[in-house]
């Protein structure tokens, strides 16, 4: 949706790259640069990683983000310019994203709890592949998938690792999430399976003594899981602002057309 509200104070964050560094001199000397907690809006310089980096560090605050690419991949930012950067604020649509909560507990029965905005993914930790159950809301579907691993994924990442490991491209308003498995080799044919948002997923480990598994949810790691559980935590709504015409529903849109 289109927003409304003026963005007068602009809290910038940037990467350490001295490209990141040397727009964030450009910009404070134009607009200024207010504490976070007083502004309006905060502006990421940077690539996707700081963009994710600044959406965890901001994901109960309410506050929009908006970021301008300065860093190597810029899927979730807009164009960098320093020109009338408050019109541009002022014009920006709007996307709500809603992270993934992970619960994973590890064979010392401690329970790791970390949010991902783009997935909540499970690896084999050895030369020999993972052996996991799947069960969704509380039913088992899967009694043993042999694989590398598996992940679930949101809309806003399933243009990230999800489309590398072969799953579908999600719309970023799509009421889903993509199951996808990481190099499957029983069952060979499965592909994985789209699932409500609603879905409470379990993943179990099968022989994790002999098979170790680590749980990643976006940058946070857990190794030697016994257990992950994964839902959609509606709880937090995050905020991202995007130019017109590059909206992030255009952008997954023009993504599955190969642009």
């Amino acid at each position: 949706m289109t927003t409304s509200q003026r963005y007068d104070r602009i809290a910038f964050v940037a990467s350490g790259s001295v490209e990141a560094q040397q727009a964030l001199a450009e910009l404070e000397k134009i607009y200024g640069n207010h504490d976070s907690a007083d502004a309006d809006v905060v502006v990421a310089l940077g690539g996707d990683g700081l963009m994710l980096q600044t959406l965890h560090r901001y994901m109960r605050s309410d506050k929009p983000i908006y970021g301008m690419h300065r860093g190597t991949v810029g899927f979730l930012m807009n164009e960098y310019s320093t020109h009338d950067l408050h019109a541009r604020l002022a014009a920006a649509r709007e996307s709500v994203i809603h992270p993934l909560l992970m619960r994973a507990t590890d064979v010392h029965d401690q329970v790791h709890l970390h949010h991902a905005i783009n997935e909540v993914a499970l690896f084999r930790q050895t030369y020999q592949a993972a052996r996991l159950k799947i069960l969704i809301d509380e039913r088992e579907r899967m009694s043993e998938l042999i694989a590398d691993g598996v992940l679930v994924s949101t809309p806003a990442g399933s243009t990230a690792y999800n489309l590398s490991a072969q799953g579908p491209i999600l719309p970023i308003n799509a009421a889903l999430l993509a199951l996808t498995p990481i190099s499957a080799f029983r069952p060979r044919r499965w592909r994985g399976a789209l699932l409500p948002d609603t879905a409470f997923v379990v993943i179990e480990v099968l022989e994790g003594d002999k098979r170790p598994v680590a749980a990643v949810a976006d940058h946070d790691e857990v190794r030697d899981v016994r257990r992950v559980e994964v839902l959609s935590d509606k709880t937090i709504s995050m905020r991202m602002l995007f130019d017109p015409g590059h909206s992030l529903e255009e952008r997954i849109l023009s993504e599955q057309f190969g642009y």
